[in-house]
């Protein structure tokens, strides 16, 4: 196990950035503040919406 664990980290080329690496949200940067604050609220906030809406709509 070791050892393949080994033969997908040599596979990375040194010259390219290593996703891996960062391992913080920075949230200054605008991208990372929509994709992992913003859009998560939303989703939760129409969820609750839609569910609250068939709730209303089955029991009339």
């Amino acid at each position: 196990m070791l050892l393949l664990h080994f033969l997908f980290l040599i596979q990375t080329p040194a010259s390219t950035p290593n996703p891996g690496d960062s391992d913080t949200i920075d949230l200054s940067n605008p991208f990372d503040l929509i994709v992992y604050i913003i859009c998560p609220i939303a989703i939760l906030i129409f969820y609750f919406l839609y569910r609250k809406q068939t709730r209303n709509g089955k029991n009339e």
